[in-house]
This record gives structure tokens, C-alpha cells and sequence, in this order.
């Protein structure tokens, strides 16, 4: 059995659908600029996140990346290790934990990603876009909607 979505749920099923179709084209597009920058995906992602660990100050760990990237620790320190052997990044051991490295990239792989980043300006202004459209409609809608009621407390007669 079905039932129709009303007006509002439709309105926003439809917004939700145009963002996550905004998403898999900017994931599609990152993909295709990657590979031509001689990256794949997966080590653009790694390389994009060490880039904007070293930005603010900090140092990317295998650690760190393990949770922006969600992957399991075995996973990360595999890419690190290839995008290593490639020269595109370079390990440091920490001074404080002898047993954890601090990352950053190397030039050649500083050029990687400002090469995929400049690749992608037109897809993330399309992205932001269409994250921007569903975020004013959640706004939108969480100010029209009646304040939530509150219970009354309980109390013992």
C-alpha cells in the first residue's frame, strides 16, 4: 500500500532529490578531475584532507584522516603508504609519540590537488548552490512550523 506524499513533503522530497543529484555529479566530476590530475579518487580525497589539516595549523595522522575520511584505520594507512611511494607526501614522526607520524604533502603533491581544485570551481559553486537551496527550505520551514509543545510535568496526586 502507498499513500501520497503531501504538498510540503513532496516540495521537500523534491529539493532533497536535486541536492543529492548535485552531490553524485560533484562526486562524478571530482572523480574525472582526479584521474586526470593522475590521482584516484580515494588519494585525492586522502591529499585534500591532509592540505586542509597543514591550512589551520594542524598536523594530519593517519588517526585524524581515519575519521574525516570514515574509513577503517587499516584502509588509511594503505593509502598513505601508496601516496607515499609516489612521493606525494612525506611522514615526519611525531616528537611527542614515537609511534605516530605527522603527514603533509610534498610539492608534487601540493600541485595534485590545487590541480583538481582549480578543476572543480565551476561543480562546487553548483554544489553550494543546491545545498544552499535545501538549507534555506529547512530554515524556512522550521520557522513556519508551530513551536514544538511541551509536555506537562508529571506529578504525583
Amino acid at each position: 500500500m502507498t499513500t501520497k506524499a503531501s504538498g510540503a513533503a513532496s516540495g521537500e522530497l523534491q529539493l532533497i532529490a536535486a541536492y543529492r543529484t548535485a552531490l553524485r555529479c560533484f562526486l562524478r566530476r571530482t572523480e574525472t578531475a582526479a584521474v586526470a590530475a593522475g590521482l584516484t579518487p580515494e588519494r585525492y580525497d586522502l591529499l585534500l584532507m591532509i592540505k586542509a589539516a597543514g591550512d589551520d595549523g594542524r598536523a594530519s595522522t593517519v588517526n585524524d584522516l581515519r575519521e574525516r575520511l570514515q574509513l577503517r584505520q587499516q584502509a588509511v594507512t594503505e593509502l598513505v603508504k601508496r601516496a607515499e611511494e609516489a612521493g606525494l607526501l612525506e611522514r615526519e614522526r611525531s616528537a611527542s609519540d614515537g609511534r605516530v607520524f605527522h603527514l603533509r604533502l610534498t610539492a608534487e603533491g601540493e600541485a595534485r590537488v590545487a590541480r583538481v581544485f582549480r578543476a572543480l570551481s565551476s561543480d562546487r559553486a553548483a554544489m553550494f548552490a543546491a545545498f544552499h537551496d535545501l538549507d534555506a527550505h529547512f530554515h524556512a520551514s522550521m520557522t513556519d512550523a508551530d513551536p514544538p509543545r511541551r509536555k506537562r510535568p508529571r506529578t504525583n496526586r
